[in-house]
Parts: structure tokens; C-alpha cells; sequence
């Protein structure tokens, strides 16, 4: 699928039910990446009239293209990752025309350009768990440990694990980053590892993980398994 043809089927996607339905996407302030070439998409939309009140629609997505996921920004965490995981095995376990260079983008609304950007999350992995016991079997593998546990923008709880000696700092959106930037100056290698409550938006979802990328320490690395807790 070419990426003006993209952009036209985003906002709004005729279906096979023959209405019109939209997908209102979440928005970031800046996007690392906002052009992406050989893309096939997938949609989470947001449906009141369910009881879980999520739609998927994949019945465009190509198994050796860049896949774009196009998740409502109303959609919580309960509902979205799921589906999100389904996605993500489905295409792992492609055996038959598999690309390897095809990767997994979230599909943003770029405020600073009026257009899209994009998230990568091909190598995430989700947990529907809280992170007790990955944090108990890494906390020797490295310098330090941040688990950053997210209830909502405004109630976020950083902990600093250093030699089982355990520094917590209740933060919001915006303090996150100076507080992570004075806790991580010097202080050796150290792995971010995210938890979310399962009742946060799509939204609030996406703002943390744009705010989590303008990190910029060689030292640091944002892990890969993302947890989601109750």
C-alpha cells in the first residue's frame, strides 16, 4: 500500500458492514519517525454498542510489510493490549513470506508537523502482570534499576533500585524527566522497565512513551517488556 493511499483510509475506513468508522488517533507532540514506506495497517476501533467496547479489523494487514497499528485513543489499556499481543504473535509466528526488516509502528497524530507520526514496538513485550519477579531476577545484572509504575500521568511512581537499597519518587508527566535525568548522571549503566495500570487511555499510554524516548544517556537502556497491571 502506497502512503498517500495510507493516509487517505486512515481517518475514515469503509468496512464490510457498509458504515463508516473512524479510529481517533493519539496524539504526541514530536515524533522520531514520521515517514514509513511498504506499510499495510490494522485498526482497534473504539465501539460503544460492545461490551468491551473494541473492534479490531485486520483483514488488510500484509505479513511482509511494516505494519501500522491504528489504535483509538479512548481505547484503555484493558482492551487495547490484547489485541495489540495478538497482533504481535501473529506475525512471529509467520512462517511463509516472512520479512524480518518488517517492523511494528503505532500510528500517532504528530501536533508539531499536522500530520502522522509513528512509535515503533516491534520487540515489546507485554506482560499482564505487575513486574515483581522480572525485577527480582535483573536487579544483579546492572548498576541500577528504574521501574517507573504509571497509574495516570499525574500519579506515577519512580523507583531507584540500587544494591537492594530502594529510592522511590512520586512524579507526573511533567517532572518525570528531570527527575529520571538527576537520579541517572553518573550512576553507571541502568535499564528502564515500564509498568501501566490497565486503566489508563491509549492516550496517556502513548504521551509516556513519547516523553520516555527524549531520554538520551548512553548508559541507559529502556527495556523491552512493558508491564500491565491491575
Amino acid at each position: 500500500m502506497k502512503p498517500h493511499y495510507y493516509y487517505l483510509l486512515l481517518f475514515s475506513l469503509l468496512i464490510s458492514c457498509g458504515q463508516d468508522k473512524t479510529v481517533q488517533l493519539p496524539e504526541i507532540k514530536h515524533a522520531d519517525i514520521s515517514k514509513i514506506n511498504d506499510v499495510s495497517a490494522a485498526y482497534l476501533f473504539y465501539d460503544e454498542t460492545k461490551a468491551d467496547s473494541v473492534e479490531l479489523n485486520r483483514k488488510n494487514l500484509i505479513s511482509t510489510t511494516n505494519w501500522l497499528v491504528n489504535v483509538d485513543k479512548r481505547l484503555i489499556l484493558k482492551q487495547a493490549i490484547p489485541q495489540i499481543i495478538f497482533l504481535q504473535e501473529k506475525k512471529r509466528n509467520t512462517e511463509m513470506h516472512k520479512n524480518e526488516n518488517a517492523k511494528n509502528y503505532f500510528t500517532c497524530n504528530d501536533t508539531s508537523i499536522k500530520n502522522l507520526g509513528f512509535i515503533e514496538f516491534t520487540d515489546v513485550v507485554y506482560h499482564q502482570e505487575d513486574s515483581k519477579a522480572f525485577l527480582n531476577m535483573n536487579k544483579s545484572q546492572v548498576n541500577q534499576i528504574i521501574n517507573i509504575k504509571v497509574q495516570s500521568l499525574d500519579s506515577t511512581y519512580v523507583s531507584f533500585i540500587r544494591n537492594d537499597t530502594v529510592f522511590i519518587h512520586s512524579s507526573n508527566q511533567k517532572d518525570l524527566l528531570s527527575h529520571l535525568e538527576g537520579n541517572l548522571t553518573g550512576q553507571g549503566d541502568a535499564v528502564i522497565i515500564s509498568e501501566f495500570n490497565e486503566n489508563l487511555s491509549f492516550q496517556d499510554y502513548i504521551t509516556y512513551k513519547s516523553l520516555l524516548s527524549q531520554i538520551n544517556f548512553k548508559n541507559v537502556t529502556i527495556a523491552n517488556d512493558e508491564f500491565i497491571f491491575n
